[in-house]
């Protein structure tokens, strides 16, 4: 999957200034992605390959939620109040009505979302200077990739190619947008 544009220098600066924050919203990211994992789960118990993978992911992402935690806590850092991320808030606004046409936009946007968290996460793990958090930043980048094309996958495994390939074209320009429409601030989104 290929994001339609770049994240500018201008957020990875933002970032590196109030790095407790983003620490902060990281976390309540990975935690978010974890219960979004288990919501599909819970929405689309008759996926076996959707159910078999999002338990997985979902554990994945609570691994690094907790990981993140950890470092919150070594900084004395404490979680804060769940908040409602614009970004998300935003590309939600896209799923279409109709249960096949909703469960094909929220496989795409969600791998999107993946997306944007791999370029993301790298862009910290390149700024951080050596030592353990630039460590934890690439290995979570990493998994970000797989994680992309995990949902792309499972686009692809219940939706015609054709349809997939339209769609995915459709809302990565609409996440382009929303990415230069927000304000850049130390935060994932």
């Amino acid at each position: 999957m290929r994001l339609k544009s770049r994240t500018p220098a201008a957020w990875i600066e933002a970032v590196m200034a109030d790095f407790d924050s983003f620490l902060l919203d990281h976390a309540a990211c990975e935690r978010k992605a974890s219960a979004t994992a288990m919501t599909l789960v819970a929405h689309y118990p008759d996926r076996e390959e959707l159910v078999r993978e999002c338990i997985a992911l979902a554990r994945e992402e609570l691994e690094h939620f907790g990981r993140i935690w950890e470092k919150l806590t070594e900084r004395g850092l404490v979680l804060g109040a769940d908040t409602r991320n614009p970004y998300m808030a935003r590309l939600a606004r896209e799923y279409r009505k109709g249960s096949e046409a909703y469960f094909l936009d929220r496989l795409l946007v969600t791998g999107i979302v993946e997306a944007r968290g791999c370029e993301r996460f790298g862009l910290v793990a390149a700024a951080l200077p050596e030592g353990p958090l630039k460590e934890l930043y690439r290995d979570i980048a990493r998994s970000e990739v797989r994680h992309h094309e995990l949902f792309l996958d499972l686009a692809r495994r219940y939706f015609q190619p054709q349809a997939v390939a339209a769609r995915l074209e459709e809302l990565l320009e609409i996440e382009s947008r929303v990415v230069a429409e927000l304000p850049l601030r130390a935060a994932m989104y």
